[in-house]
């Protein structure tokens, strides 16, 4: 590990984050699974799909 990370635990020792910032990131990981499982569960929308699909520009193998 690297010096720095060491030096952000003791930070993180001596003073914790605040309830509302545990919160705040807590409420965002839950959206980040949330979609997630909608789009795993349900597929990606059709609506949302780019056209080409993203190799049409690329240059042919020879």
């Amino acid at each position: 590990m690297n010096y720095r990370w060491f030096l952000r635990m003791a930070k993180w020792a001596r003073k914790p984050p605040s309830a509302s910032h545990v919160k705040l990131v807590l409420a965002v990981v839950a959206i980040c699974l949330l979609l997630f499982g909608v789009e795993y569960f349900f597929g990606w929308p059709e609506a949302l799909t780019p056209n080409g699909g993203g190799r049409a520009h690329r240059m042919p193998r020879l």
